[in-house]
């Protein structure tokens, strides 16, 4: 591995008025000149990513041809479609609420969740919250099993091991409201001859941190090559409201308040994006550990897990496979 004896937490830093000038050009040639669209629409989740998506869209296209999408459901903290309404009263572009609960109960998504969660905790039930999390995986395997916590009517915790069974039973039907969502993206899309925007940044992009065809289908992804730090320094030029470049990053799929850390990373944010440039440019672990406040074994693993993760994903950004490679039969 290489040695970057310049090697410091300013590595990620950019010129924001350049890289949003540079951004707001190609949205405006991708949308008008190449997909031949009339303007973008965008959920809205209260979060950085998509609030920073939203204002380089009205730098490139105008407010009036930006439409922001605030999609709750049951379990959505309420938090995110007040900031939502924050972030389109700001930039001036018009929003609208669907609430997506009734498409979900109508398909048992919630049931099904429920069902999968009672094969490791049979007193679940009507009233009680779930998240599912991760062990600290800087202290083991980049292997290490999901868990299920769950708090009853009377505010116990309680955790569980979770069986593959149950595991992918709650995340099949947990990804039923990233994939409603978009869903309803490419309604208004095709209402309005749109293009739909999606807003995951680098990080999340290339950890597979996304449901295929959900939050992982968009026409354009203009965050995608910025590390999560980037598009905080993006969201500060921006001026997207305080609330919103300080409220902690969150998945905001599980009733219970669920860090993006326990239930993927194995690190907060500005740490992980040091690391996953350390990986991408080959550094010695060691000079990351001294800018992240990690020992050398811990980048270490850290490099591991993004290895794993990206080896595990892999299936998320592949495209549908033609059968012959087009030859004729």
């Amino acid at each position: 591995m290489k040695t970057c004896l310049t090697c410091s937490p300013k590595v990620l830093e950019i010129d924001a008025p350049r890289v949003v000038g540079r951004i707001a050009t190609e949205i405006r040639q991708i949308v008008l000149c190449q997909l031949k669209r009339k303007g973008v629409v965008l959920g809205l989740s209260g979060g950085i990513d998509s609030s920073v998506a939203a204002a380089l869209c009205v730098e490139a296209l105008g407010s009036e041809r930006v439409l922001g999408l605030l999609m709750p459901e049951e379990d959505s903290s309420p938090d995110s479609v007040r900031l939502g309404r924050m972030v389109g009263d700001r930039l001036r572009i018009r929003t609208v609420l669907e609430d997506i609960s009734p498409i979900l109960r109508a398909a048992r998504c919630y049931q099904r969740r429920d069902e999968a969660i009672r094969t490791v905790v049979p007193e679940y039930g009507e009233g009680y919250k779930c998240k599912i999390v991760l062990p600290n995986l800087l202290e083991g395997s980049v292997y290490s099993l999901y868990s299920v916590v769950v708090q009853s009517t009377a505010g116990v915790e309680t955790r569980a091991r979770l069986t593959a069974e149950a595991y992918l039973g709650i995340v099949g039907a947990s990804n039923w409201k990233q994939r409603t969502r978009k869903m309803i993206e490419y309604y208004y899309a095709d209402l309005l001859n749109y293009a739909v925007v999606g807003t995951p940044n680098r990080l999340e992009y290339d950890q597979g941190f996304f449901v295929k065809n959900g939050d992982g289908a968009a026409d354009l992804k203009p965050l995608a090559h910025l590390y999560k730090t980037q598009v905080y320094r993006l969201a500060e030029y921006l001026q997207i409201p305080q609330e919103i470049q300080e409220r902690q990053p969150t998945t905001d799929t599980y009733s219970l308040e669920q860090s993006q850390e326990e239930f993927y990373f194995a690190l907060p944010y500005d740490k992980m994006d040091l690391c996953l440039y350390g990986r991408d440019h080959d550094i010695q672990p060691t000079e990351i550990a001294a800018i992240t406040g990690l020992t050398g074994e811990q980048v270490e693993r850290v490099y591991r897990l993004i290895d794993a993760k990206r080896k595990a994903t892999r299936y998320l950004h592949t495209q549908p496979l033609l059968i012959g490679d087009n030859e004729e039969f």
